[in-house]
């Protein structure tokens, strides 16, 4: 951007009053000798610090200088007398110099101080009288932008053309043929005798495979169903992305109810649902806020009761296969169609224990938003909302690839079975635990992968009865890597990274040579009692991707299996495996 001015013709006078620029790039008003100055412009210009330019402000018709000339000393100068002219411009009579070294630049002696023709008072008075006839003469002959101002037409603005939004580029791409890939002899020599571990009990099932070509490059049991227990949230995350798609969001209504102050919340299914600000889950939708719009809605009518709708979900709350203690310990929440904070009583997540839940997280919910309307709890209740209900606000969720992304990194096994039940609304089924299988086998087989290799019985991995095998985890995997799907490669973004983030956080510490693999490995992980999996991408010294999957259902001592797995995948990253 460059700065646009204008001027006149200059004038000739000796002695003539102006605001302008000395020699040395100082700002002065006062007398000078043999000035110019353009005639009935008033421009002032943008300084520029570094030179010591302070401004270019010139009118009338003449200079008169105060201050030093490269010094930016002040000093006080004598006006002459000045009249305003037909035109409109200052004639000013020549003044004394005043003291103060307008031509001064630095160097020599300054001039002696001169007798002054006329007192302080007068000197001042002059001062204020010429300044106004200055302003007065820029007026008069409608000068620079005001004459714009006082234009009898109007100035058309030009119309603003938008800028186009640059092409977007992809975020993740395909895995490259990059590095040297490493053999199947290699590998199989380099983690085979690992997975003999006694930590790991009798049976691993383990598949590893080359993320840029598909090549398998081990195999022990790759299509044996193995309990999975939180790595089935692979299968749920890529489902659901490729089911809802990434931006997908979740809606949280409320609507006139049939009574008159009978507000009706309907449950969209959204478990990252917070009461106010300080909620579990950054950016998640807010009952306060809803609350606000229900009032505004209502106008003059008081709300009077609170209705919750949680008819979007069907079927059990629970799953067969889940231990007893799984609600009680924290693990999860009984899967509702309306909750906040994804269950819990206080949006706060713990890395070691549960998460206190809600014991009906639904009610729960509707007592927060009653209190956020004024209305007492006791008037909280369970209904439907009607059919021709009218609305009262809404609010959303954030987009669904940020909800993946927490179920991944915190291994959240409510927000993955809320997921599941978009994958069976998506695929017309009902939002079950049975419908959700059902819809995530039928979604697997749409993205050509084999659907008979899982057994599920939920989403989150909590149920002992589900199976899955490490291929078809790889083989989840590699579709993500191979940039084919980009809804699917989003998953990438919320696996844990070891020795960083999520349930990796603390891994990959303990022994020394499972450290290779911080910040190289990105995995999911699962645990239950007896079982323990991983299952993710990491990169080999050689700088090759490889998909891999390490799956053991009959371990011993917990913090023993998981060293045990580490150090397979450890071995993956520090083995050239030529």
């Amino acid at each position: 951007m460059s700065d646009r001015q204008e001027s006149l013709p200059p004038g000739k006078s000796e002695g003539q009053p102006s605001v302008g620029l000395q020699s040395g790039g100082q700002f002065s008003t006062g007398v000078t000798s043999g000035g110019h100055a353009p005639v009935g412009r008033a421009q002032v210009s943008l300084a520029q610090v570094g030179q010591g330019q302070v401004g270019e402000g010139q009118a009338g018709q003449g200079q008169a200088g105060q201050g030093q000339a490269g010094q930016g000393q002040a000093g006080q100068a004598q006006v002459g007398q000045g009249t305003v002219g037909a035109s409109g411009v200052v004639a000013a009579e020549p003044g004394t110099p005043g003291k103060g070294l307008a031509d001064y630049s630095g160097g020599g002696t300054p001039a002696a101080k001169p007798a002054s023709l006329f007192g302080k008072r007068t000197y001042i008075g002059l001062s204020v009288v010429v300044l106004i006839v200055l302003v007065g003469a820029v007026f008069v002959v409608r000068p620079g932008p005001v004459e714009g101002w006082l234009a009898s037409e109007p100035v058309e603005v030009p119309a603003v053309v938008p800028t186009p939004d640059p092409t977007p580029t992809p975020v993740l791409v395909a895995a490259g043929v990059g590095g040297s890939a490493p053999s199947a002899g290699g590998v199989k020599a380099a983690i085979e005798p690992l997975t003999k571990a006694a930590a790991l009990g009798g049976r691993v099932n383990v598949s590893v495979v080359d993320a840029a070509t598909g090549d398998s490059l081990y195999e022990k049991n790759a299509d044996l169903m193995t309990t999975p227990a939180s790595t089935t949230k692979l299968l749920t995350a890529a489902t659901v992305l490729a089911a809802r798609g990434p931006a997908y969001q979740l809606v949280t209504r409320a609507v006139a109810g049939v009574a008159p102050g009978e507000v009706v919340l309907v449950g969209g299914g959204d478990p990252t649902l917070a009461v106010g600000a300080d909620g579990q889950f950054p950016g998640a939708a807010r009952l306060d806020k809803l609350a606000g719009q229900v009032k505004k809605a209502l106008g003059g009518q008081a709300p009077t009761k609170v209705t919750i709708d949680t008819s979007l979900y069907s079927g059990p709350e629970t799953a067969v296969g889940w231990d007893g203690d799984v609600i009680g310990g924290g693990q999860v929440a009984r899967i509702q169609a309306l909750m906040t904070d994804a269950g819990r009583v206080k949006p706060v997540h713990n890395e070691v224990g549960g998460d206190p839940r809600f014991a009906d997280p639904a009610m729960a919910a509707g007592k927060a938003f009653a209190k956020q309307l004024g209305v007492p709890a006791s008037a909280v209740k369970r209904g439907r909302a009607g059919a021709a209900a009218g609305e009262l606000g809404k609010v959303e969720s954030p987009p669904l690839v940020h909800v993946v992304d927490w179920m991944l990194q915190q291994s959240d096994n409510v927000l993955a079975e809320a997921m599941a039940r978009q994958v069976a609304l998506a695929g017309g089924q009902k939002a079950s635990f049975e419908g959700a299988a059902a819809a995530m086998l039928a979604e697997l087989d749409e993205l050509g992968l084999t659907s008979d290799e899982a057994n599920l019985y939920d989403a989150s991995g909590l149920s002992r009865h589900n199976g899955i095998s490490p291929k078809l985890l790889t083989d989840v995997l590699e579709l993500a890597a191979g940039g084919t799907n980009p809804q699917v490669s989003s998953l990438f973004g919320g696996l844990p990274v070891a020795g960083w983030s999520g349930t990796l956080r603390t891994r990959f510490a303990t022994p020394a040579p499972n450290q290779i693999g911080r910040g190289v490995v990105r995995a999911k992980t699962g645990s239950l009692t007896g079982v323990n999996t991983i299952s993710g991408e990491l990169m080999t010294r050689d700088g090759r991707l490889l998909v891999f999957a390490i799956m053991a259902d009959a371990t011993g001592e917990s913090g023993a299996a998981r060293q045990a797995l580490d150090r397979i995948a450890a071995t993956l990253v520090g083995c050239g495996c030529q």
